[in-house]
């Protein structure tokens, strides 16, 4: 790969720049943040250059680049300047992309936002670092509001940015670096953020010291004095949910600010340029390829925010629900669309999803409907491939498609016992293992839902196959729980009782004739229905389980007396396991 270094003049200051790649592709510049220099992004701009021109420069300050000899001269106006003093001498007249980091990304705001480049910065990329001005007015408006809820979120953000107030003391955060922290702050990064730098930079103490004049020069001023700062290039905003120094909150108004934004979330920390570096160039490359080509992917489409769902609470998070065509899969899809979610209808009748999509689309929701087998390998992986491709991965599964089954195991023949168990607990199976590592190998925080049945707790002699395949959903869900406890993945197994889905006009009655299964089927109905329990019921379930993490959700009467049953007095419950509940 071609790498090129030089210096460019700016304002009295030279700045160090270094280049990677051909210079007649796409040009993208990236900014660093604190108390970095451009070392810190050269993981992805290896991999960005393989298709773009990448320039990253160290600001003024840090790395290579001279060192101002007052705090003055490190105004955001100035910082600005420097920028565009970079892109006339590598890239002269050219529209480029923008990346930035941290506090790059702060002084990449005042390019983005202000008339000198503004035509020329086709998309900024922003991670960890808002506009001050921006900030400046979110706090504002929240400190002059009269709830208290508004005010004990700006105490929380204070208190996160204590360090901002450190670095307004005199003497005190240069001597710091100056006292050895230079030199422990690649330790720092191991053992606080989990990431390694790529090599040691030899400038670590002064690019520390030095860079707290950025803090110094510029946040007393615009935290007084905020200015309307509007972009007018798309923004890809990206959010690292962990992050110890940027609070998520501070974006919440940037839609008014930013009329083309769009959101992706990443469940790592702070310096997510070292911990996830093909995932932020893939993030920046695919934004990039959508701007110039004038029609964003999938994925991008998806995360574009639309601020009248910003406020609700699944907003931005794309949920799989198989079995999506009637009863609790429809309703878990209708009530997480209400709540923020874009949703994947499956089903095995095209009809049925196509249906749910529509009233999914009603809620304002973005929804899509695919046919699938849940029991065929094959086809959840062509589907959970699809949704990771197209759509950006999911961040919620609901996996509950699953057929009704009654009969002792003596009745349950061969054939009978293979076509339940593929629905009812390959189809869970597939649906865990193929999300679960998609969510694990794109680092996405996320949940699972494992719809079982109150049948999981309480053995019968009359619904042996599907006792059997609930128990074996619900003893999956606890194991995959413990197995993803630690990669921010919930699992939770929920338990419904008698629900009337219209799971009793479809439930196999085995060893009986078509006429005696039929009026098995009406029997079963007509009390499901006597019973009365909504899937509404069993689908705010879903969305209090996934919004609290539970592991478990007993939904119903049925459901906790046989738990309890089960747990408390289990010859009691193989007592009743004898008596044909069958209607």
């Amino acid at each position: 790969m071609k790498m090129m270094t030089t210096r460019v003049a700016s304002g009295g200051i030279h700045l160090h720049v270094v280049t990677y790649g051909d210079s007649r592709k796409t040009p993208i510049v990236l900014v660093h943040g604190y108390p970095d220099n451009n070392q810190v992004w050269k993981p992805v701009a290896e991999l960005l250059a393989k298709k773009h021109f990448v320039i990253a420069y160290d600001v003024r300050g840090a790395g290579q680049s001279d060192v101002p000899p007052r705090v003055s001269d490190y105004r955001l106006e100035l910082l600005a300047q420097d920028l565009a003093a970079v892109v006339d001498a590598v890239i002269p007249g050219r529209r480029f992309h923008l990346a930035a980091h941290d506090w790059g990304s702060i002084q990449s705001w005042e390019s983005v936002t202000t008339d000198r480049l503004k035509p020329r910065i086709a998309s900024f990329s922003s991670m960890s670092g808002p506009s001050l001005d921006h900030a400046s007015h979110w706090i504002r408006a929240r400190t002059f509001n009269l709830s208290p809820v508004a005010k004990a979120r700006v105490m929380k953000q204070l208190l996160s940015s204590w360090y901002i107030g450190f670095f307004q003391l005199p003497v005190l955060p240069a001597a710091t670096w100056q006292a050895g922290f230079g030199k422990l702050w690649p330790s720092y990064l191991e053992k606080r953020e989990g990431v390694v730098e790529p090599e040691a930079n030899p400038t670590q103490t002064e690019d520390g010291k030095h860079g707290v004049q950025l803090y110094r020069a510029n946040f007393r001023n615009k935290l007084i004095n905020p200015e309307l700062r509007h972009a007018v290039c798309p923004v890809q905003l990206i959010v690292p949910t962990r992050d110890n120094y940027v609070s998520t909150q501070l974006f919440e108004d940037l839609p008014q600010w930013v009329p083309e934004l769009y959101r992706r979330d990443i469940n790592a920390g702070h310096w997510v340029l070292l911990s996830k570096p093909d995932l932020i160039a893939g993030y920046i490359s695919e934004f990039v390829a959508g701007v110039e080509a004038g029609e964003m992917s999938g994925a991008l489409q998806r995360a574009r925010v639309r601020p009248q769902r910003q406020s609700l609470p699944l907003s931005g998070q794309l949920a799989v629900i198989t079995g999506a065509g009637s009863g609790i899969g429809r309703a878990t899809a209708i009530k997480l669309a209400r709540e923020g979610a874009d949703i994947v209808a499956v089903d095995i009748n095209d009809a049925s999803a196509a249906q749910t999509v529509k009233l999914v689309e009603a809620l304002g929701a973005m929804a899509w409907h695919k046919v699938v087998d849940v029991g065929s390998a094959k086809a959840m992986e062509s589907l959970a491939n699809w949704i990771e491709k197209d759509l950006g991965g999911a961040s919620i599964v609901i996996n509950n498609a699953g057929i009704g089954m009654a009969g002792g195991v003596l009745d349950t023949s061969a054939a009978d016992w293979e076509r339940l168990l593929k629905v009812n607990l390959w189809g869970v199976i597939h649906g865990s293992r193929l999300f679960a590592q998609q969510m694990v190998s794109a680092q996405r925080a996320g949940h699972i839902v494992n719809v079982a049945s109150a049948a999981a707790f309480g053995p019968s002699r009359k619904l042996a196959a599907y006792s059997t395949s609930k128990a074996a959903v619900y003893m999956l869900t606890e194991c995959l729980r413990a197995e993803l406890a630690d990669k921010d993945i919930g699992v939770t197994a929920v338990c419904p009782g008698f629900v009337a889905t219209g799971i009793a006009t479809s439930t196999v009655y085995a060893g009986m004739s078509d006429e005696e299964q039929q009026q098995k089927r009406t029997k079963a109905d007509a009390l499901y229905k006597r019973r009365n329990f909504s899937p509404d019921t069993v689908a705010d379930a879903v969305f209090n389980a996934v919004q609290k993490n539970k592991g478990l959700a007993l939904v119903g009467a049925e459901a906790w007396i046989t738990r309890l049953l089960s747990r408390f007095a289990p010859g009691a419950s193989r007592m009743i396991a004898r008596i044909d509940i069958t209607p």
